[in-house]
């Protein structure tokens, strides 16, 4: 294989597929990325066995050919090359070593061929549909804070991804996840061809490297799955999940519907309250109690060691005085995510879950169970 290929092309593709390989592998192969020489481009490949990731880059190929190279080494490599240079990758058989060269610079890797390179088995993938890429982004960030990473609760560790319908019984792409002490829900309009789609839990990893890919890209993703699958194509990318074999439990009995306490309140300066008055809370919980009454909230974190924090908001409430507690952290990972001016509280009891929306995002609910202050 010899090939010349632009240096910020290289690296570009290569920051992709290196993030999938795990720093630590068992197995040596794995630590590699696959490179495929053809004419006019080049391919790369890399997995851990439960993902897959290929991307395709343009290349002045002389000489068709593949192997494998050890990913971060070769990615550290091409990122301390001369900006703007030309990479010239050539493996020679003889020596089963690859060479990087750019201007006066040359390395060589040892190399482990591609036919021990292990290939994802994608087998049929039955439901095929198209997302916008800022949906996709969307639903994302609306709910991958609250994925568990509880690996015994191994069903918990990803999103919950299935075709339903709303409150009002239009058809929407769901998806959920929970750690059992938040829940994050979000509804996006269902798109052609997910209708019959199998209720599926794609992983964390897979979720997050895809957020990463999609990041910068303005486009559609096709979307294609099975019951143990997903393949997400977009760009000259495209990246294969196993999914989580397990059952999602029931979300739909840890959203209450009687939450007759209704607080509205600026979501930033809410958020910005319950972080100062949390800064003096020592305990793992970083817990808060929330004091309401007509027009006014208090915060209030009690630290045995450090002393006590107050702070008052006002607010929109009209129900009976009440005072409820919740960890500070996970609060703020739900006000994070509203983007609108103000937040919508619902509330029951102490004991009780609480919701909480965005005013000016149907789409999203987010439910927290409160904790004893």
């Amino acid at each position: 294989m010899k090939l010349n290929i632009e240096r910020g092309a290289l690296l570009k593709s290569l920051g992709h597929i290196q993030s999938v390989v795990e720093r630590r592998n068992t197995i040596p192969i794995l630590s590699n990325v696959l490179l495929e020489g053809e004419q006019g481009h080049l391919n790369l490949a890399a997995t851990d066995l439960d993902l897959a990731i290929s991307e395709t880059v343009p290349g002045e190929t002389s000489e068709p050919g593949g192997i494998t190279a050890p990913a971060h080494t070769l990615y550290d490599i091409v990122r301390k090359l001369p900006e703007g240079s030309q990479v010239e990758l050539y493996y020679d058989i003889d020596t089963q070593r690859l060479s990087i060269s750019a201007g006066r610079s040359r390395f060589t890797l040892s190399c482990l061929p591609r036919e021990d390179f292990p290939v994802m088995n994608e087998g049929d993938l039955p439901i095929n549909f198209r997302l916008a890429s800022i949906d996709l982004k969307r639903l994302i960030d609306k709910t991958r804070f609250a994925v568990s990473t509880e690996e015994t609760r191994y069903y918990l560790n990803g999103i919950y991804i299935h075709a339903t319908d709303d409150d009002e019984g239009s058809p929407v792409l769901r998806g959920v996840a929970t750690d059992g002490h938040r829940l994050a829900r979000f509804d996006m309009e269902q798109p052609d061809g997910a209708v019959n789609m199998p209720g599926i839990i794609v992983p964390r990893k897979a979720v997050g490297e895809l957020r990463k890919l999609i990041d910068e890209y303005e486009g559609d993703v096709d979307v294609a799955l099975s019951e143990t699958k997903i393949r997400f194509s977009f760009a000259d990318i495209v990246l294969t999940s196993k999914l989580i074999d397990g059952t999602f439990p029931d979300y739909t009995r840890v959203i209450p519907e009687g939450n007759d306490r209704v607080m509205e309140i600026d979501a930033k300066q809410f958020a910005e309250a319950v972080d100062r008055v949390s800064t003096i809370s020592t305990d793992k919980t970083r817990s808060v109690k929330l004091s309401i009454g007509e027009g006014k909230l208090q915060l209030s974190v009690n630290s045995p060691e450090h002393g006590t924090a107050t702070e008052e908001l006002g607010c929109s409430y009209s129900s009976e005085d009440m005072e409820i507690g919740f960890n500070s952290r996970y609060l703020l990972d739900i006000l994070a995510q509203i983007n609108g001016d103000m937040a919508e509280v619902l509330l029951a009891d102490s004991t009780a879950p609480t919701v909480l929306r965005d005013m000016t995002d149907e789409g999203a609910l987010y439910v927290l169970m409160p904790m004893r202050v």
